[in-house]
């Protein structure tokens, strides 16, 4: 009589595990002694130290190894959540980059715009901070953004980005410290000034705080370990999978335009593509207030992925 063949198949990349054929008397004998599992979860390396701002952080301390074990679990267990944050990343890092350094902002903090919004420049949460950085209302007119019925600049890339450089420096300017300026962008300076004082310590990371808190500057360097080399923490992405820079020409605007729809046919694009290439728009108007806005109108050869995405922003993110 011919025997069945029970064939257990498990793609473990990182693993290098091989399929396994066994027959299905063998089968029953596994299972009794040690059940097979459909597939595999592994527990993320640990680094003793990694980078950042220029600086180690070591890591080995058993808060901080915890610390960042715990952070690196949940984003390389989030799978879609994380993947989608590295497909925006190829069109929004070039964007803010350049801002960063432009204003003496170590590159690193582009992970805390990752890990406040996962780069949706129209994300809100429900303390109604706003923007791909996250800020308040109040916080965003007091770093120079226009906040008004038609306009919200904390959805504008760029002018948000400065936003956020204006704060990172003033925390600069007062801690020293880019870990405790980070974890001051979670809390607010006042409350890490305090906890600082009250504990007596003076550094953020040695401090006891709030849990959202306390996991905020971990989030930020799992982020950047997982950026830096995705498909070490199981991520497979080919450039096809990133998503393709956003292609626009700018329009400069000084007077208030009483119907945005029918200015997007003006030139010859939806209003749709409007609103998803200039997000910090809030209504179906314009009321420039004596402003003057530049619009980015979409440029409709670019529209399409018939012809798949080509650009890397960054040849580490794809998998050789």
């Amino acid at each position: 009589m011919k025997r069945q063949i029970l064939t257990l198949s498990a793609f473990l990349g990182l693993m290098g595990l091989a399929a396994i054929s066994v027959c299905s008397d063998d089968a029953k004998k596994i299972a009794r002694e040690k059940p097979v599992v459909p597939s595999m979860i592994m527990t993320p390396e640990v680094p003793k130290t990694v980078s950042f701002c220029g600086k180690l952080v070591d890591l080995t301390r058993y808060n901080m190894h915890e610390g960042i074990d715990r952070e690196l679990a949940s984003f390389s267990y989030l799978h879609a959540t994380t993947m989608l944050a590295l497909k925006r990343a190829n069109q929004y890092f070039p964007i803010i980059e350049p801002i960063l350094k432009a204003n003496g902002i170590p590159d690193d903090f582009k992970y805390l715009a990752v890990i406040e919004s996962h780069l949706d420049p129209r994300i809100q949460s429900p303390a109604k901070a706003v923007g791909m950085w996250q800020l308040l209302e109040s916080t965003g007119r007091e770093y120079g953004l226009t906040i008004t019925s038609t306009v919200d600049e904390r959805c504008h890339v760029a002018k948000s980005t400065e936003a956020a450089c204006r704060y990172l420096k003033k925390a600069y300017s007062k801690y020293g410290d880019w870990t405790s300026v980070a974890a001051s962008y979670n809390a607010g300076m006042g409350r890490i000034s305090r906890e600082l004082d009250r504990q007596q310590v003076d550094r953020s990371m040695d401090l006891w705080l709030v849990e959202e808190t306390t996991r905020y500057v971990y989030r930020i360097l799992a982020m950047k370990l997982i950026f830096e080399n995705p498909y070490k923490y199981g991520f497979v992405i080919r450039a096809r999978d990133l998503y393709k820079p956003l292609v626009s020409h700018p329009v400069t605007v000084q007077g208030d335009i009483a119907d945005l729809a029918a200015f997007a046919r003006q030139h010859d694009v939806t209003y749709a593509d409007l609103k998803r290439f200039n997000p910090w728009l809030r209504d179906r108007k314009l009321l420039t207030g004596g402003r003057t806005f530049t619009l980015q109108i979409p440029d409709l050869q670019q529209l399409s992925y018939e012809q798949p995405n080509t650009f890397v922003h960054n040849k580490n993110w794809i998998a050789q």
